[in-house]
């Protein structure tokens, strides 16, 4: 598949993003005509700096307002058109998009709009350049694409072709299966976005929150494989309007954006194959349209990933420090047991039955504890990390000496390594004989298992995030949700395999300015942003184990600092479930939390926070699958007093 993006998709100058869709392995770019007219290069230099990078310029765009006007304004519209055709030829470039007219139509015929669109047609064939017509989903007269194909039907000219864009189609929830009755030589260009399921006016979801594919809702994956059914073999291309994006990083926005296309290439395979049945059945039932498309050969070549399964669970979790006496006191309290320091590194390892964490001390001086890496069972991490790779994860580099594991590790947008670690049946880790005198089994006193893991996500790459953990872990992503805190709403979107073994949160919190000078030595972690910015959120390790009173109560003994939770919350507990008053006063003592719905109970507590990490104990009885989401609300508002009164006393 030809792979391309618009330049209106990133931030920076045209010369910064032509470099950066470079380096992500884009094969070709659309210009956007604000790019080219605030650039400071000449036509010739763009194209010859394009040729240089490797890079073809595949449409120039946008051509608007030309269709349904009276005849003067068209005249001036042909002469606009003259003047942008002439331009394409000094670039190299020979097709462009003209858009359904939104703002000076005035006239609706459309034998007038099929005449002019072939005046138009007949003005491109004299330059050379191919015209591909776009149904704006919010264009005054034609905002169907089936609608602009038929004008591009009755025009029959050469020179003028049809653009499907999937946010015009998929917006407005037009059908796709009629696409494939399109004829592949009028199919000019393909654009592709996605987008979350919003309630808003069209133009205004479209200028601000399109994402790159497998990052929004929408049925991409059924949209392209309509396309190549169709015979389309052309370009196909990300045209993403978004606020966020055009603020970040442009290189990791372009890897991001090549990132989605990659995904979206296996996902249109998978598609296609779980349909060709369908279609199968459809040619001989004597449907018409399902006969034209089997007799096509799709001569869009999809490239496909080295599959592989979800993961099987975690394998650990590891905290990076280099003050851990606070982490060391926290873990002890909890119950996890002291396994020995590593033989050639400077790290720890603490278990409870199958939760395992490290406490990492390579790390800068001033550094307080921060969640730096998560391991994952997966049944063949060389090809686990080969698929990633692919999907433009960075390689992490790790320093083994003889007789040591060997993880295969990736960076995650928010710096977090991912380790894909060799699974076991019973739940054991091999790298564990490298600690102490190691662990062959599991530990025969507490048990517990790593339940889920939060992490606190940068603003500017939590859509990123979302569609990393889908195409390189094969992780599920749920309903996002939203949660109030003293602060703002902090939106969690949870990550899941299938059986529940693996849950992971991410979560985009609002942000707390701190004072010009607060900003202390090493406070900058995953969890944190510099720039004298906070994150109020922090990040956690959950565990779950089958008895929380029993374990609250063994810490307590410890002397376990709990996250100290209001009296008003046990009232409005009893108000809601009435619970039995022996029950109540337990949880109250314990500073437990507890929610229920229809298929279980939930029952779990939280320690206070070190640098930016704190731990959670979880019970879930039944099959209860939620995270107390309704105390939420009630967590976030103690942490925000502690910070709050930290920094007053401190």
């Amino acid at each position: 598949m030809r792979t391309g993006i618009a330049t209106v998709c990133l931030s920076g100058t045209l010369k910064e993003k032509m470099q950066a869709c470079a380096i992500a392995g884009f094969d070709g770019i659309e210009i956007f005509e604000q790019d080219l007219v605030t650039s400071p290069l000449s036509p010739e230099d763009v194209r010859k700096m394009a040729a240089d990078l490797g890079l073809g310029l595949d449409l120039y765009q946008p051509f608007r307002d030309f269709d349904s006007v009276s005849e003067d304004i068209l005249q001036e519209n042909l002469r606009r058109a003259d003047a942008k055709f002439k331009l394409m030829s000094r670039l190299g470039m020979d097709t462009i998009l003209v858009c359904t007219n939104v703002g000076t139509a005035t006239i609706d015929d459309d034998d007038l709009r099929a005449e002019q669109l072939a005046r138009l047609a007949e003005l491109a064939g004299d330059h050379g350049v191919k015209v591909a017509y776009e149904a704006l989903a919010w264009g005054k007269y034609v905002n169907d694409y089936e609608h602009a194909h038929r004008l591009v039907d009755t025009v029959d000219h050469p020179n003028l072709g049809t653009c499907l864009d999937s946010f015009h189609i998929l917006s407005r929830d037009w059908g796709t299966a009629p696409i494939e009755a399109i004829k592949p030589e009028k199919i000019f260009f393909v654009q592709v976005a996605d987008a979350p399921k919003l309630s808003m006016d069209v133009l205004s979801w479209s200028r601000h929150y399109r994402v790159f594919p497998g990052e929004g809702q929408f049925e991409l994956a059924k949209f392209m494989g309509h396309v190549a059914r169709a015979g389309y073999s052309g370009p196909v291309s990300l045209e993403v309007f978004n606020d966020v994006f055009r603020q970040s990083d442009v290189e990791r926005t372009a890897v991001d954006a090549m990132r989605s296309l990659i995904w979206l290439e296996e996902q249109s395979v998978k598609w296609l194959d779980a349909n060709a049945a369908s279609l199968a059945a459809g040619a001989a039932s004597g449907d018409s349209l399902a006969n034209a498309a089997g007799r096509r050969r799709y001569p869009m070549e999809l490239a496909t990933l080295p599959k592989v399964a979800e993961p099987a669970g975690f394998n650990f979790a590891e905290v990076k420090t280099d003050e851990p006496a606070q982490l060391e006191t926290l873990l002890g309290q909890l119950g996890f047991e002291f396994d020995g320091r590593h033989r050639t590194k400077d790290v720890q390892l603490w278990s409870m039955g199958q939760a395992r964490v490290i406490i990492n001390e390579q790390a800068p001086s001033h550094s307080e504890p921060a969640i730096a890496a998560l391991g994952f069972d997966v049944d063949s991490p060389v090809i686990a990390s080969a698929r990633a790779q692919q999907l433009k994860a960075p390689v992490v580099p790790r320093k083994v000496q003889a007789d040591e594991e060997v993880f295969q590790g990736i960076a995650a947008p928010d710096s977090t390594e991912i380790f894909l670690c060799q699974g076991s049946p019973d739940g054991t880790a091999a790298w564990t004989h490298e600690f102490g005198e190691g662990l062959e089994h599991p530990s025969a006193g507490a048990q517990a298992v790593i339940d889920h893991v939060n992490l606190a996500q940068p603003w500017q790459h939590f859509d990123e995030a979302v569609l990393f953990y889908t195409s390189a872990l094969a992780l599920e992503p749920q309903p996002f949700a939203e949660v109030a805190s003293p602060s703002g709403l902090v939106r969690s979107q949870v990550m899941v395999t299938s059986d529940r073994a693996v849950r992971l949160v991410l979560n985009l919190a609002p942000v707390l300015q701190q004072e010009p000078g607060q900003q202390e030595p090493g406070q900058q972690g995953p969890g944190q942003q510099g720039n004298g910015a906070r994150k109020s959120y922090q990040e956690h390790i959950a565990f779950a184990v089958d008895d929380l009173v029993a374990t609250a109560r063994a810490a307590k003994a410890r002397g376990l600092d709990f996250l100290q939770i209001p009296a008003n919350y046990y009232e409005d507990l009893d108000a809601r479930f009435a619970l039995d008053p022996a029950f109540l006063a337990t949880l109250k003592e314990l500073n437990l939390l507890y929610d229920r719905d229809a298929n279980g109970e939930f029952l779990h507590f939280y320690t206070a926070t070190v640098g930016s990490v704190f731990f959670e104990m979880v019970e879930r009885r039944g099959n209860y699958d939620g995270y107390g989401a309704p105390n939420a609300p009630v967590r976030h508002a103690v942490q925000y007093d502690s910070l709050h009164a930290h920094h007053v006393h401190r």
